[in-house]
């Protein structure tokens, strides 16, 4: 049995979940407009470019879990997850999940973003195990912070690495599917890496290296 590992934003899903729930939480009057798109933006960009501050993003991204009740993030996280993840969810990604399932492999995404908003969505995938940035709770509130080491670029190895030990499970054998240079160091270490409609630098590196190159979205 081995591991098939999937990122998320713009690899499962034709769009990145992160960007798309600050644009939303703006669009609901949950944040200030102007400003969090603004900084929504800068920080996508800086993502896309390699320069992504991890823990200043994050800082920015979870603040509103901290200032927001509970219960109404969580209706309102409904309400992303139907009116605008579902329609980016790619039929090619199922299958391609589907495809692991049927060889015997572990399905896994591991993901930057907080596992808040990709919880759901890896549910929606039929997918039971998830890494993913873990938003930090006290008493069962959300405090703004980060819980242990985000899930981002060497993150993703460090906790993946915990992950596997926690399982008793290796990566021989392993598959990974991303789109974004950031995931090299990952993709580095399984046995099958696979970029997927990757951004510029990755698909020079997968050239490069012979790795294979994939798109699911037709």
């Amino acid at each position: 049995m081995a591991l098939a590992i999937f990122d998320l934003d713009n690899t499962l899903l034709d769009g990145d979940s992160d960007y798309l729930w600050g644009c939303f939480l703006a669009s609901c009057g949950i944040v200030d407009g102007a400003h969090y798109e603004r900084e929504n933006e800068r920080f996508y960009l800086e993502y896309q470019a390699g320069t992504l501050d991890i823990a200043e993003f994050l800082r920015f991204s979870l603040r509103p879990l901290r200032d927001h009740p509970r219960s109404q993030m969580e209706a309102l996280r409904a309400r992303f997850v139907e009116e605008q993840i579902a329609p980016i969810m790619l039929p090619a990604a199922y299958d391609l999940i589907a495809t692991h399932k049927a060889s015997g492999d572990t399905p896994l995404i591991i993901t930057a973003t907080n596992a808040f908003v990709t919880a759901p969505i890896a549910a929606r995938f039929r997918v039971d195990h998830l890494i993913a940035t873990l938003p930090e709770e006290r008493d069962g509130v959300y405090t703004g912070e980060v819980s242990g080491v985000p899930s981002f670029r060497e993150g993703k190895v460090t906790r993946l690495q915990a992950w596997l030990e926690d399982q008793g499970m290796t990566l021989e054998g392993s598959a990974f599917y991303s789109d974004s240079h950031n995931d090299i160091p990952l993709l580095e270490r399984v046995d099958r890496p696979v970029a997927v409609d990757p951004d510029d630098r990755l698909r020079e590196t997968a050239q490069a290296r012979g790795w294979p190159i994939l798109s699911l979205r037709g």
